[in-house]
């Protein structure tokens, strides 16, 4: 056996509890890690609520997380390139909020180290979200992006695989976080009302793309107004208006094309180059999940929260 926090039901973070589970063994092309840190994403409360019962189902008790960093414990059938003893970080589809998890190889890497457990733990889902943003919108060097809520978990990586790529990046923040933003290659704007007026002075030549990584009403009509077309606009953040303005939505729910690899290498790449940026909002041990998510919740953060096991 070994321990975990998981939601009966769905529900608030108070649903969440300690439980015991059965030790994992891992598969054809798997590999157990006993976890040391675990990244928590709006993912992780959204799915815990039932938001999102229509594009990721669970069974009940469900463990959440989905990216760790840990070491190798054991490898399944086919498995190569890794070993019992590694330092290891990578993506999974739940279960990373326990002491032990098991990932497939194509979903994980090595962990350099000179890479914290926590902050590598805080790199697959953003990473893979940022590379999968970057591929749906098709943005090339040379154009210009806008993105909402730029300075959370996914902007942060996604500003700095933009600007090693060539790309403009306007993100909106508040006050507090232009120079953050700077830090990273973007353009701050503040959001709220005029908004359109000060993307257009921060870009005169245009926006070609937009990314809504907020949620906050009122962003996607003006996007579609920026861009010139609603398949210009993508986000990962509202659902219902996706469908009311006709904006794509992409959440890495099974069937979508994923980007696990890419956006590992990415990240690495930036790293090994001494430019990687990662900022960690919170630390907590896993015992506080329920606290670590009512933070998430609430938004408005710079960098990442993650646990620690």
């Amino acid at each position: 056996m070994t321990k975990a926090i998981a939601f009966p039901q769905y529900g608030d973070a108070d649903v969440l509890r300690p439980v015991e589970i059965e030790l994992p063994a891992p598969g054809p092309g798997q590999v157990r890690v006993a976890v040391r840190a675990v990244g928590v994403n709006p993912l992780d409360h959204k799915v815990r609520s039932g938001a999102l019962d229509g594009f990721f189902p669970v069974t009940f008790p469900a463990v959440p997380g989905y990216e760790v960093s840990g070491v190798v414990e054991e490898v399944g059938p086919e498995v190569t390139g890794f070993a019992p003893g590694d330092e290891v970080f990578g993506a999974l589809m739940g279960g990373g909020y326990a002491e032990h998890a098991l990932l497939d190889v194509d979903r994980l890497a090595h962990k350099p180290a000179t890479l914290s457990w926590e902050e590598a733990a805080a790199i697959p889902t953003v990473a893979e979200t940022a590379e999968r943003v970057l591929a749906n919108l098709g943005v090339r060097a040379g154009e210009t992006l806008l993105v909402h809520g730029a300075a959370g978990g996914v902007g942060t990586l996604l500003l700095q695989f933009a600007r090693a790529r060539g790309i403009t990046v306007v993100g909106t923040a508040s006050e507090a976080n232009h120079d953050y933003l700077r830090e990273l290659g973007a353009i701050p704007v503040t959001y709220g009302d005029g908004l359109a007026e000060r993307v257009r002075a921060a870009a005169p030549g245009g926006v070609d793309r937009a990314l809504d990584a907020a949620g906050q009403g009122g962003v996607l009509p003006l996007s579609i107004e920026l861009t010139g077309g609603a398949d210009r606009v993508l986000t990962i953040a509202d659902i219902p208006g996706a469908e009311q303005y006709g904006v794509r939505f992409t959440g890495g729910a099974e069937g979508e094309q994923m980007y696990h690899r890419e956006g590992l290498d990415a990240a690495l790449a930036l790293h090994r180059a001494g430019t990687l940026q990662l900022p960690l909002h919170r630390v907590l041990p896993l015992a506080e999940a329920a606290e670590a998510q009512r933070l998430s919740e609430y938004g408005h953060l710079r960098g990442k929260i993650v646990l620690t096991v």
